[in-house]
C-alpha cells in the first residue's frame, strides 16, 4: 500500500530553519560587531544565516521523512 506524502512534515523543518538562521545572523552579528565595531559585517551574517537555514531545515526534512516512513512501514506489518 503506498502512502501519500505528509505536507505538514516540512512545517517544523521550516521553524527550526528559520530559527537557526536568526541564532547565526545574531552570532556571526555580534561577532563581527566586537571585531569591527564600525562596519561590521552584513554580508557576511546574511550568507550564515542563509546557509544555516538551508542545512536545518533540509537536515530536519529529511530525519523527518525517514521517521515517518519507517513508522507507517512499522504499522503495515503490524496489522
Amino acid at each position: 500500500m503506498r502512502r501519500v506524502p505528509n505536507p505538514w512534515i516540512s512545517v517544523p523543518s521550516v521553524i527550526l530553519g528559520v530559527l537557526a538562521g536568526v541564532l547565526a545572523w545574531v552570532v556571526t552579528s555580534v561577532s563581527c560587531d566586537l571585531a569591527n565595531p564600525l562596519t561590521g559585517c552584513p554580508g557576511w551574517s546574511l550568507a550564515l544565516a542563509i546557509s544555516s537555514l538551508l542545512v536545518v531545515t533540509i537536515g530536519t526534512a529529511l530525519i523527518l521523512v525517514l521517521v515517518f516512513q519507517s513508522i507507517a512501514e512499522w504499522r503495515d506489518r503490524q496489522g
